[in-house]
C-alpha cells in the first residue's frame, strides 16, 4: 500500500490543470464538475482511498466509535452513517454558499462513509468490500456508495447538498407566508361567510 495522503493526491489534481482525464488516470481520483459555476471537486475512488494513509486513520477512528457503541457493529455503523448524513445536510441547508460548502465537505463525507463500511467489516472479521452485494451497514443508506467507483455517490450527494439550501429557503418562505397577518377585511369577510352558514 502506498503511503500517499489524500491531501497529496488532491493537491496534485489541482496542480495538473484542465486535462481532467489525464489527472484521473495519473492520480486515481475522480471529479465532479459543476459547469454552471466552474467548480470542481476531486475525490478518490473507494479503492484509491484504501491506498492512502488517510484510510488507515479513518478506519481506526471509526473502529473506536464502533467499539464504544452498545449496539452490534452493523447497527452502530448504520447509526453513524445516518447521523453523519443528517448533520451534513443540515449544515448544507444553513450554508450561505452551497457551492463552497460542497467544495469543503463532499470528499470528507465520501471517505468517512467508506471508512465506516470498512471499519464494520474489520470489526466483524469479514473481508472488505471488493464488489458484489452491498454490505448490510449500507442497507438503509439512501446512496449506492460503491457504484461507478463512488462517482454515483458523489454526484447524487452533490445534488442533495445543493438542494438542501434551496429546500430550506422554500420551507422558510412557506413558513413566513403561513404566519403572515390576516387583514381586517379578510377577517370581516370570513365572519360574514360564517354567519351566513
Amino acid at each position: 500500500m502506498s503511503t500517499a495522503t489524500l491531501a497529496d493526491l488532491l493537491a496534485q489534481a489541482d496542480a495538473d490543470g484542465h486535462d481532467h482525464a489525464a489527472t484521473e488516470k495519473a492520480t486515481g481520483l475522480l471529479h465532479v464538475h459543476n459547469h454552471a459555476t466552474g467548480g470542481i471537486v476531486w475525490f478518490p475512488t473507494w479503492q484509491k482511498f484504501r491506498e492512502t494513509a488517510d484510510w488507515t486513520e479513518a478506519v481506526a477512528g471509526v473502529t473506536a466509535e464502533l467499539d464504544a457503541a452498545p449496539a452490534p457493529a452493523d447497527q452502530a455503523g448504520a447509526a453513524i452513517l445516518a447521523a453523519d448524513l443528517e448533520s451534513l445536510l443540515d449544515q448544507a441547508s444553513r450554508s450561505s454558499d452551497a457551492g463552497v460548502f460542497v467544495q469543503e465537505n463532499l470528499t470528507r463525507h465520501l471517505t468517512r462513509t467508506w471508512a465506516v463500511g470498512d471499519a464494520v467489516a474489520k470489526t466483524n472479521g469479514t473481508d472488505l468490500f471488493t464488489g458484489g452485494p452491498t454490505p448490510s451497514v449500507y442497507a438503509g443508506y439512501p446512496y449506492d456508495v460503491h457504484a461507478q467507483d463512488g462517482g454515483v455517490f458523489a454526484t447524487t450527494l452533490w445534488n442533495d447538498i445543493i438542494d438542501a439550501r434551496r429546500n430550506r429557503a422554500l420551507a422558510e418562505e412557506a413558513a413566513r407566508k403561513a404566519l403572515k397577518p390576516v387583514s381586517r377585511k379578510a377577517m370581516k369577510n370570513a365572519a360574514r361567510k360564517a354567519a351566513r352558514r
